[in-house]
């Protein structure tokens, strides 16, 4: 195991560790589909990792593609199944401009899946993915539904890719504790188990190492429940929702522009109320937020197969 020196060296270490350069042989023309590249330039922490410096200060950025691919790459550690791989790969093509700030808007902190009614609407829409899919006989409906395959999605407190994926990420890039060496023990003891419900499931052969995953994922869950978070996930949605009813934006057009695209047009607009809501964002200083908590935001609740029992259970 090499050393490492920063946050991305970490994420590129993990993103080896599961094989990529394989991955990236076997699957190099659904790497180039349009709707996937677009995931490049949409932040995996919902955009507050651009947010006020004084808030959270993330120096490095990893992205919705990012994301995709790692998921990908541990469904494929666990099945030479092409259409689940494929759902892995795909399962966030729906995130809008923001991400989960989007959700906080449509009023579904809770659940958080509120943008994933545009899934079909995107998947179907690209051109050049449908030719690929057709040239390998899989059906798209198959990515559409990708929450059939329970490695790939299922309800917590089970684990999945996306899930365990959505663990270690935060833990190197935002609570930052996550090494490179924990990496190694994560993927090392991952196996597949059949859950009660006779459903394939993502669990450790060890204590220690479901232990570490618990305590990171209840970290990420402080974070995610603390004041800051809310307030910039909050201001987030409110001036989203600001421009699309002054009809700067369209909703739809959160699933198609890049954030970049979108920050530019939303700063073209010269409308000072929504530039006023735009300069706290990125410029709030953290005690100016006030300390008021959302207890209707998702709760991350995780119960893990250890050798086949429930972590709680043993």
């Amino acid at each position: 195991m090499k050393t490492v020196k920063n946050k991305k060296e970490i994420f590129m270490y993990y993103y080896h560790l599961l094989g990529d350069e394989k991955f990236a042989l076997e699957y190099a023309k659904y790497l180039k589909a349009p709707s996937l590249l677009r995931l490049q330039k949409i932040s995996y922490f919902c955009y507050v990792d651009y947010a006020s410096k004084n808030v959270f200060d993330f120096k490095e950025h990893i992205t919705r593609f990012d994301h995709s691919l790692t998921t990908a790459l541990i469904t494929k550690k666990f099945t030479s199944s092409k259409k689940e791989i494929l759902s892995g790969l795909f399962h966030d093509i729906a995130t809008p401009c923001f991400s989960h700030a989007i959700d906080y808007m449509n009023e579904d902190c809770t659940h958080q899946e509120s943008t994933e009614e545009y899934t079909e609407y995107i998947l179907k829409k690209d051109k050049y993915l449908l030719k690929c899919l057709k040239e390998d006989n899989i059906d798209v409906e198959d990515l559409v539904y990708f929450k059939q395959f329970s490695l790939v999605d299922t309800e917590r407190p089970k684990l999945c890719a996306d899930r365990l994926d959505g663990i270690i990420l935060p833990g190197i890039f935002w609570t930052q504790n996550v090494t490179p060496k924990d990496i190694q023990n994560i993927v090392s003891s991952l196996e597949v188990f059949k859950n009660e419900e006779g459903q394939k499931e993502l669990g450790f052969t060890s204590l220690q190492v479901a232990q570490k995953v618990m305590e990171v994922s209840d970290a990420i869950d402080d974070f995610t429940h603390s004041p800051y978070d809310n307030f910039l996930m909050t201001l987030l949605a409110r001036i989203t929702k600001l421009a699309i009813s002054k009809k700067y934006i369209t909703y739809e057009s959160l699933y198609f522009y890049t954030e970049e695209e979108l920050i530019q047009i939303l700063k073209n607009t010269k409308d000072t109320d929504i530039l006023s809501m735009l300069n706290e964002f990125l410029n709030v200083k953290k005690e100016e937020i006030p300390n008021k908590e959302n207890p209707l935001i998702k709760k991350r609740v995780l119960n893990p197969i250890v050798n086949g029992e429930r972590l709680y259970r043993i």
